[in-house]
This record gives C-alpha cells, sequence and structure tokens, in this order.
C-alpha cells in the first residue's frame, strides 16, 4: 500500500518544529552573534542559516529560492551577510547551535536508542529524496552528514522540507501565484492573519495590487476573503505539494514511515514544550 497525502502531511508536521528550531534557538542566535551577526531580530541570521548551503548566493538567487521575501528585505541582508562570514563558517555555527540546542529541549532523548533510531529512519528518507530542480533541498543534501544522531535527523529534517518547499513553489507556479499573491492567497483562507505576513516586507501597495491582481481571476471578495474558486485553487496547491512530497517516504515504505511517526512524537513534544516556536505561524508548527 503506497503512502497516502494524509501521512505526508503528518510528516511534514512532525519534521517541521524540529528543523524550524534552528531559526529560533538561543544557542543558535549565540554561535551567529560570536560570528558578528546582529541578533535583537531574527532576519540577518536566518537569511545567512538558510542560504549558507548555497555557497554565497546573491539577493536574485535568495530571492528566487526562497520566493515570499520582498527583493527588497532580501537585499537588507544578502550579499551583506557573507561579508560577515563565509558560507562554510555560518553552515559550522548552525551545526554547533543546533547540537547545542538539541541537548538543551531534548535532554536524555539526545542519547536515547528511540533518537537513533528515528535518525537512521529520517535519513534514508533524506536520501532517497529527489533533488531536481530544488535548489535548497539539493543544497542541504549535499553537505556531508554528522556522526551524532541527533544532527543527523535536524539534517535529514531540512534536507526534507526544503525539498517539500521547493515542490511548494513548483506548485503556486503552475498555479500562476506570484510570491505576494502566494502570501495574500494563503491569508484569504484564513491559513494565518494578515499581519503576520508583514514579516515577508512586502509593502501595503504591494499586497493591495495583489488582491486587485486576484481579485480580477475571481479568486478574492472585496473583502479580501477568498471565494469558492480562491479556496479550490489553494487546495489544489497543497495537493500538488503534497504529491511529489511522497517520494521520500515511498522509498522509505509505510510501515518505516508509521514507525518513524511514533518515534518523532516525543521530540516533537519536547521541541514545542520550549515555546521557541510561534504557536500563530505559516508552517506545519503545533499541528497533528
Amino acid at each position: 500500500m503506497g503512502i497516502d497525502n494524509g501521512r505526508v502531511r503528518q510528516m511534514w508536521h512532525l519534521l517541521e518544529p524540529l528543523h524550524a528550531v534552528v531559526y529560533y534557538a538561543p544557542q543558535v542566535f549565540e554561535e551567529l552573534g560570536s560570528l558578528g551577526y546582529e541578533t535583537e531580530e531574527r532576519w540577518p541570521s536566518y537569511f545567512a542559516l538558510r542560504a549558507a548551503p548555497l555557497g554565497a548566493p546573491g539577493c536574485h538567487r535568495v530571492t528566487s529560492a526562497f520566493y515570499s521575501f520582498s527583493p527588497r528585505m532580501v537585499a537588507e541582508h544578502v550579499p551583506v551577510a557573507w561579508d560577515v562570514a563565509a558560507p562554510d563558517t555560518v553552515i559550522a555555527a548552525r551545526t554547533r547551535g543546533v547540537d547545542r540546542a538539541y541537548r538543551a529541549f531534548a535532554g536524555a532523548l539526545t542519547d536515547g536508542p528511540g533518537l537513533a533510531e528515528a535518525a537512521a529512519l529520517a535519513r534514508r528518507a533524506a536520501e532517497a529524496a529527489p533533488t531536481g530542480a530544488r535548489p535548497l533541498a539539493a543544497a542541504n543534501a549535499e553537505l556531508p552528514w554528522p556522526e551524532e544522531p541527533h544532527l543527523v535527523l535536524w539534517q535529514a529534517a531540512t534536507v526534507l522540507r526544503e525539498h517539500r518547499g521547493d515542490g511548494h513553489l513548483a506548485a503556486l507556479l503552475t498555479a500562476g501565484l506570484d510570491p505576494v499573491e502566494a502570501l495574500v492567497s494563503f491569508a484569504a483562507i484564513g491559513a494565518a492573519p494578515v499581519e503576520l505576513f508583514a514579516s515577508r516586507g512586502w509593502s501595503e501597495d504591494d499586497w493591495a495590487a495583489a488582491r486587485e491582481r486576484l481579485a480580477a481571476r475571481g479568486l478574492l471578495e472585496a473583502d479580501g476573503t477568498a471565494t469558492e474558486a480562491g479556496r479550490a485553487l489553494r487546495a489544489e496547491v497543497e495537493h500538488r505539494t503534497d504529491e511529489p512530497a511522497a517520494a521520500p517516504w515511498e522509498s522509505l515504505g509505510a510501515e518505516n514511515t508509521a514507525r518513524l511517526a511514533d518515534l518523532l512524537g516525543p521530540l516533537w513534544l519536547e521541541v514545542l514544550g520550549t515555546g521557541l516556536l510561534p504557536a500563530v505561524n505559516t508552517l506545519g508548527i503545533g499541528k497533528v
């Protein structure tokens, strides 16, 4: 029996928080701060941490790969990020930070047999993830694997979430949604408050123009909420995201995927219990 989309979505929801801790953990901020990055707000370190596996990309390449961020916002942080530290230095610092963060929130679980088994299964799934036309997944998949199981688990979670994310961008393009339209249409179905998307750097004029374009396509009501057609299009985007994201789990197999889901549960609860991750978000954080 194959892997259905419900299981694919569940694995994303379980792995996303285990990956996303890198952008919120104080231990990672300390490591990046020691390199000279500004850490009073998270975006200078975010762009460095996420883009470093790509090498030393400029703002055009980061804008393309990240998609949902305003080019103006990206230009504030890239390529100046590489004036602070080289990408290899950033990657080493993020590994140290993740190591410390996992040991802090997972405690005794870090060195337990359950985590080691989860790491091995997650790595098998990550190594089976196709990386064609998936730049962020490919860049992270190319990095050497660490030895410690908790770091193997984090790297596998990172490859798998970027694999899904790259596929999501393809689904948005297929749906004819540009970066700001993607956010506006997502907010329109009630996925998250409109205010939350201000963090992506789009101006009020950008947002209003995108609303007008979507309304002209019959996807938005006058009040900014999605029409039936708008909801159907977003549902199709999610379906088109889930379908190719199933490949790693098909390779791992239904039984092993179910086993991994069970093993990830305690870690998922531990990371959510830290309160580090935002309760209201546009990601698979805090959902089952």
